[in-house]
């Protein structure tokens, strides 16, 4: 059960990190709140796999062609998703744009049936759907019965790229040829150092104003940083471990995070029906971990 814990951790983590990128976003383009998740996880994602290999020793990665593909492929997807993410932070409050992004686990559970061999036990696909259930709930605008069409495109797009990304990251996870804690590690920093390279190159050619403001806020940028490699850490852990839909229905306990932070540290109201979703979330967190 090591990969419940990794998805908790991974879930506090995020939360917070979203919270650091959603304040980044009134100051910073999408490119730059983008690059701020990943600037600084690198550096600390390789000091990670030295302390592994010095703590454990195993031979090094030997990376296939496949490998590769699935290893870029998601760093690409990654950047997008969070580019959208930081799109729908501008659009709705933190909780909602947050909740929205969330739809990922039932996302990932159909294409990872379709394409990528997966299976799910029946309470395995009754968790992943109340917590689709529990996202559409939360995503609903207060007062409303019906959602933006233009958020919900965004909210289905952005969990769609965050989907394939996990799917990919477990896929490059399972082709190499090492214990579980390396093959994780390795994915970790290889994908983040190529969205760290891709991201500050198109900086440096066509935006250098949002690197010079970047370094303006330092502190906000490194926490993001720090946020998103230990949320980085958790996930690519648990990925590696578990299939991708029981982690990411179990990761919805997030929004729970999401929620005290948005109240405690952003300041933002928490609407009632929340409340109905987080029993979902409960609900569907105990199915999947039972399954």
């Amino acid at each position: 059960m090591s990969w419940v814990l990794f998805t908790f951790l991974a879930a506090f983590s995020q939360a917070w990190r979203n919270a650091f990128q959603s304040q980044l976003s009134h100051s910073l383009n999408v490119t730059g709140v983008t690059l701020a998740r990943f600037l600084w996880a690198s550096p600390l994602a390789f000091i990670y796999l030295i302390a592994l290999y010095q703590w454990q020793p195993a031979p090094l990665a030997t990376f296939t062609t496949h490998s590769w593909l699935f290893l870029v492929g998601a760093a690409i997807m990654q950047i997008i998703a969070t580019a959208l993410m930081v799109v729908l932070f501008k659009q709705k409050n933190f909780a909602i744009g947050a909740g929205l992004a969330k739809s990922e686990a039932p996302v990932s559970a159909f294409l990872g049936v379709l394409f990528f061999g997966t299976s799910l036990t029946l309470l395995g696909w009754a968790g992943v759907l109340i917590g689709g259930l529990a996202v559409l709930i939360l995503s609903l605008p207060q007062g409303e019965r019906r959602i933006s069409l233009n958020t919900a495109l965004l909210g289905l797009a952005c969990s769609t790229c965050f989907a394939l990304t996990s799917l990919w990251i477990r896929e490059a996870s399972l082709s190499l040829s090492l214990p579980f804690p390396h093959r994780a590690a390795w994915v970790l920093f290889i994908v983040i150092l190529l969205q760290t390279l891709m991201l500050t190159g198109y900086l440096l050619l066509k935006d250098r104003n949002t690197l010079r403001q970047m370094l303006r806020a330092p502190k906000l940028v490194i926490m993001t940083s720090i946020a998103s490699f230990i949320g980085s850490f958790g996930w690519f852990s648990a990925m590696s471990l578990q299939a991708v839909p029981y982690v990411k229905t179990l990761g919805q306990v997030e929004i729970f995070f999401t929620m005290l932070v948005s109240y405690f540290y952003l300041k933002q109201r928490i609407a009632k029906k929340d409340i109905l979703a987080l029993i979902l979330v409960g609900i569907a967190a105990v199915l999947v971990m039972w399954h």
